[in-house]
């Protein structure tokens, strides 16, 4: 008995002592970690902003979805109070509610039974702690949750009761893009965990995101406690972006082009229409595309923009440019006689014409740009001082990104002001240098649209989720070129379309308009020479060419074809398209043959 006795009172002091070091030395620190394991927090997610189209088109928008969650714990006992139940009906609930859940679960979500049992029945995590989370769908919509929640709530328990409990959700939602793939190499798309992660989205994405919100709360084994501690922080939506983008003609171009691209076999193909005043981009589309909703089904090199990632050399449409920056300078004008021999020597090589001729030609500075010739065009250019050229082509925009808002812009190339001789003679027929198609876009707007360049956007507007008007930076423009000279350039333009035989299919009826094709071969990476056979072929359409509105600038990754074949008719349609889509007025006078190309020596 004195044995005994004196096991019981060890064994009462170490149980006192024990209390007292809960109680009294830990019990700050065990309070602190029995609400931790009780505070459960819930993340509301801000819904994310729109992408609308300039007419107020959906290109880009978010559904309510949900994420279905299970709680095992309460699931075990379908939300009863196990004190108030005998053994065989614990167990019977223990074993038959995940089943029961399961069935129903498989009437909404699909699958089988035995695709959910191993989380619904998973009542302890891996440290021995009960389990009140497990995800079973991600994305599952608001209106399919609603029906799975009626379905349980309408459900009999093994007891004979309404109602199987344990299955909760949290804001999980779905981005849509309703049209697919309109204009997706411009929206862009979202990854897995709904960031933005291609085009406009992942450029925008902390503005379209907007920030998420909370709501912490306390729990028991058999739900939230009704009078504990509650906190709930609101999210706030993210911002709607209007874009310049028109989706009914960007339908068309994304249409054209790819009809051209397959007729022609090209490797990628990329058009550009531009408000020729503003800088704003009405279409931008790029082939091969894909769908915005399953970016994963398409090639990763599809998924960028090659309108604004692609440099190339831009071959004969560059001319419009060492024109401007002569007639500017007033080194040269329309008139201006160029005798042009059959080659010009320049650096270790020699300059010739696409078409070869023999004899001298005597043409106009009209004459040159007409007819395409890469020897008149760097004669011309060799009145102007290397560095003086470049400053030009700086203030076009070469050898830096435009800054348009999407991802992924290269800059181009554009030699340095120490740049010899034959570079500025080879840059006066468009190679020597490198752009992307937005930048020539760009250019040529400003080339033609008297003399001032725009940053080009693709922005319209902004709206907060409070639907105020959010500010955008400010964009910038510069003079390039006197209003003069671009009207002297816009004369060389027209008489590619107005003058000279079999140019009539060019133009597009009751406009004065202007063009110039391009065809520029492309350096084979392995190499490192020019393949004979690869070319960028272009064509850019500006209308009406008294005062420019449209611009349409088109290139095509092509083999042995040129600008005026495989280009053309798609700026040319698009152009014819767009005209009277935005109220632009036929010209009142539509001339049929320009002032001479050539003169008599």
């Amino acid at each position: 008995m004195r044995i005994a006795m004196g096991l019981i009172v060890v064994l009462t002091l170490a149980l006192a002592a024990r209390a007292f070091q809960l109680q009294g030395l830990d019990s700050a620190a065990n309070a602190q970690a029995a609400a931790e394991k009780m505070t459960h927090t819930r993340t509301i997610k801000a819904t994310r902003g729109a992408i609308l189209d300039r007419n107020g088109e959906v290109l880009a928008s978010t559904q309510p979805a949900v994420k279905v969650i299970a709680d095992p714990t309460a699931i075990s006992a379908n939300g009863y109070n196990t004190g108030g139940l005998t053994d065989e009906q614990a167990a019977d609930l223990a074993e038959r509610t995940p089943h029961q859940i399961a069935e129903v679960l498989v009437n909404f979500l699909g699958g089988a039974t035995t695709d959910y049992l191993p989380a619904l029945t998973r009542t302890t995590n891996d440290d021995g702690s009960a389990d009140q989370y497990e995800v079973l769908e991600e994305r599952v919509s608001a209106d399919t949750y609603e029906q799975l929640h009626q379905a349980l709530d309408e459900a009999t328990d093994v007891l004979g009761n309404k109602g199987l409990y344990g299955i909760t959700s949290e804001d999980d939602p779905i981005r849509v893009y309703p049209s697919g793939t309109l204009a997706s190499n411009v929206v862009g798309f979202v990854n897995s965990e709904g960031a933005g992660a291609g085009g406009f989205e992942y450029y925008a994405d902390a503005q379209l995101a907007g920030a998420d919100g909370f709501e912490q709360y306390e729990s028991g084994q058999y739900g939230r406690i009704p009078l504990a501690d509650n906190t709930l922080k609101d999210a706030t939506d993210g911002t709607t972006y209007t874009l310049t983008i028109d989706s009914g003609l960007q339908y068309t171009a994304q249409q054209l082009l790819a009809s051209q691209a397959a007729e022609y076999n090209a490797l990628s193909a990329s058009t550009v229409v531009m408000n020729a005043k503003t800088g704003e981009i009405l279409a931008l589309a790029t082939t091969p595309g894909y769908d915005s909703n399953a970016p994963g089904a398409a090639d990763a090199d599809d998924l960028g923009n090659r309108a604004i990632t692609e440099a190339y050399e831009p071959g004969s449409v560059a001319k419009v440019f060492t024109n401007a920056a002569l007639f500017d300078q007033g080194l040269a004008d329309p008139d201006t006689k160029v005798e042009v021999p059959a080659s010009l020597a320049s650096g270790d090589g020699e300059i010739k014409d696409a078409d070869r001729h023999a004899d001298t030609k005597h043409y106009t500075a009209r004459g040159v740009f007409y007819h395409s010739s890469n020897i008149g065009s760097a004669l011309l250019l060799r009145q102007m001082d290397a560095a003086a050229y470049r400053q030009y082509m700086a203030g076009f925009g070469f050898g830096a990104a435009s800054g348009i808002e999407l991802p992924g812009e290269t800059d181009g190339y554009l030699p340095d002001a120490s740049m010899p001789d034959y570079t500025r003679d080879n840059m006066a027929f468009g190679q020597g240098f490198s752009a992307n198609a937005v930048q020539m876009a760009a250019a040529l707007a400003a080339a033609t649209n008297g003399g001032v360049y725009h940053r080009p956007t693709i922005i319209a507007g902004a709206t907060g989720a409070d639907g105020a008007a959010v500010p955008l930076p400010e964009r910038s423009s510069r003079r390039v070129i006197s209003e003069r000279a671009s009207g002297q350039v816009r004369d060389l333009m027209e008489a590619v379309t107005a003058g000279g035989t079999g140019q009539q299919g060019r133009m597009i009826s009751g406009y004065r308009m202007g063009g110039k094709s391009g065809t520029a071969q492309v350096i084979d990476q392995t190499t490192g020479q020019y393949d004979a056979h690869r070319y960028m072929s272009s064509y850019v359409t500006v209308a009406p060419i008294e005062d420019p509105q449209i611009l349409v600038y088109t290139v095509v990754e092509v083999r042995d074809q040129y600008g005026g074949t495989v280009a053309m008719p798609t700026s040319r349609m698009l152009m014819s398209a767009a005209l009277p889509r935005y109220g632009v007025l036929p010209s009142a006078e539509v001339p049929i043959d320009t002032e001479p190309l050539e003169y008599e020596p």
